[in-house]
């Protein structure tokens, strides 16, 4: 007995890296599988191949699983809505989606083109509103559902060259947030994790001395998809069902709980506030509660366990 018996799930960017562990660990608990991955290189630049989609199906198959293959992209409606279609004929319906699909294409803010911004905002944000559009309603009228998106600590805290990426995960997060209060009364739930794992994107990070090289090997060795993917398979699943609203973080053998903005610091003034008192007065008053600058190794500067 599995924790997805009976269940249909559609894992998206499951080609490799996160997507395809909780495309390989949905169909060992049970369910069967719409591998979906466009293809294609890491910055999306290309048009991409039905070969590794279908290689991940493939091996699911091989291991007595059940599971078709796709190979569009999440960045349109019409595609997502075909997913959906293909999971419904295929196998007679939906009940979780996982959704890792991304591309990078980093550059500080200073040198980075609409194209590049555009890009990394469509397949990340447009992409998680496609595929939640394309299946909430379904989830919806079934009363069970369970969306399972990804975020990022460069987002949630920061990383130096990757505005377009920082927010558009920060997007993600917002749109996981309503989606989940908009369907908690219909049984449909809507979770982010913020993953540490070595990936094909991890591994784009450039190497420029020693000590980033420590870091980058710290990641690939101690921090792997596959630890992801028990937490996303534990939130698609519906024994998770009071679980919705939370944003995750899987780091090796962690499993973090984010904090959600919420305020910290309030001060009043009666006569009410100018720049002259805000600069004297609300500043300083509220420096000690400010968020340092420090990018996420700041905040995990420890080895994953």
């Amino acid at each position: 007995m599995g924790v997805l018996d009976g269940k249909v799930v559609l894992v998206t960017g499951a080609a490799g890296g996160i997507g395809k562990e909780c495309a390989l660990l949905a169909a060992r608990e049970g369910a069967k599988v719409v591998v979906n991955d466009l293809g294609g290189a890491v910055a999306g630049n290309d048009e991409g191949s039905a070969g590794p989609a279908e290689a991940t199906a493939a091996e699911i198959r091989a291991a007595g699983g059940e599971a078709v293959s796709n190979s569009d992209s999440v960045a349109t409606l019409k595609a997502a809505e075909g997913m959906v279609k293909q999971a419904i004929d295929a196998f007679g319906g939906l009940h979780a989606i996982i959704n890792p699909a991304g591309i990078l294409r980093d550059y500080m803010l200073h040198r980075m083109n609409e194209a590049d911004w555009d890009a990394v905002i469509t397949v990340h944000l447009r992409g998680a509103f496609n595929v939640s559009r394309a299946a909430v309603e379904h989830f919806r009228n079934q009363g069970e559902g369970s969306f399972v998106h990804f975020t990022s600590t460069s987002g949630l805290i920061g990383n130096l060259g990757q505005t377009n990426y920082a927010a558009a995960k920060m997007g993600v997060v917002g749109l996981s947030r309503v989606l989940a209060m908009e369907g908690a009364l219909k049984g449909v739930r809507s979770n982010i994790i913020a993953p540490f794992a070595w990936t094909r994107m991890i591994a784009t990070i450039p190497v420029k001395d020693e000590a980033s090289a420590q870091r980058v090997e710290r990641m690939r060795s101690g921090m792997r998809a596959d630890q992801v993917a028990q937490l996303a398979i534990a939130l698609a699943s519906p024994q998770s069902k009071d679980v919705t609203s939370q944003i995750f973080g899987a780091r090796g053998n962690e499993i973090i709980l984010f904090s959600q903005p919420r305020p910290v610091r309030t001060l009043a003034r009666m006569e009410g506030w100018t720049p002259e008192s805000i600069l004297g007065h609300a500043f300083p008053a509220m420096q000690n509660d400010f968020t340092d600058i420090g990018a996420s190794a700041s905040v995990f500067p420890y080895d994953p366990i």
